[in-house]
């Protein structure tokens, strides 16, 4: 039997009904028995500010920092706000980065999707995104490209995916097994 590995979804809306935590639960339930995804909440973390990462830092940063360290990938869901992430997923990517030289994320395989209620998905976001994860040095999934746009009408009235997207959502998570698989520090 293979190894399960745990992989941190981190979502880059904080709204309980957003369409991209939709996505991630979706994903979880879709996942091969060798994932285990677990959504990591960005919401509680303080602005990234090196006047408080002092010793002791925020308990919300050692927390945040310990699930990452403590998964074999990560998979970032997000939307896209004014063709770019998020700020809070910003902030969570500069608080598990730090202390400089201490990544939580270095080494770990990635993944990114991005949805959106408008016609081209979160692509801007989905590529700002991807230029910060080559510097925090993580293996990111190329194919297949997930930018989902129309992404409004995925979902039914509890969340559950429809046949529209299903198939798609089933290789993507396929494929990111894969990728974890192959990419994953023993």
């Amino acid at each position: 039997m293979s190894k399960v590995h745990h992989v941190a979804v981190i979502v880059g809306s904080l709204r309980k009904a957003s369409i991209n935590r939709k996505l991630a639960l979706a994903l979880a339930e879709l996942a091969p028995p060798s994932l285990k995804l677990e959504i990591v909440e960005i919401g509680d973390l303080p602005l990234y500010n090196e006047d408080i990462d002092v010793s002791p830092p925020p308990a919300a940063y050692t927390a945040f920092r310990e699930k990452l360290k403590d998964a074999d990938a990560v998979l970032f869901v997000t939307p896209e706000y004014n063709r770019s992430v998020p700020a809070p997923l910003k902030n969570a990517i500069d608080v598990g980065s730090r202390p400089y030289g201490q990544s939580a994320y270095s080494g770990k395989p990635a993944a990114v999707v991005s949805a959106s209620p408008g016609a081209i998905g979160g692509f801007g976001a989905n590529h700002h995104l991807r230029q910060s994860l080559v510097f925090l040095d993580m293996p990111v999934l190329q194919q297949p490209e997930s930018y989902l746009g129309g992404a409004g009408n995925f979902f039914d009235e509890s969340g559950k995916p429809n046949d529209s997207i299903k198939g798609f959502l089933q290789k993507f998570i396929d494929t990111f097994a894969r990728w974890v698989e192959t990419n994953a520090k023993p």
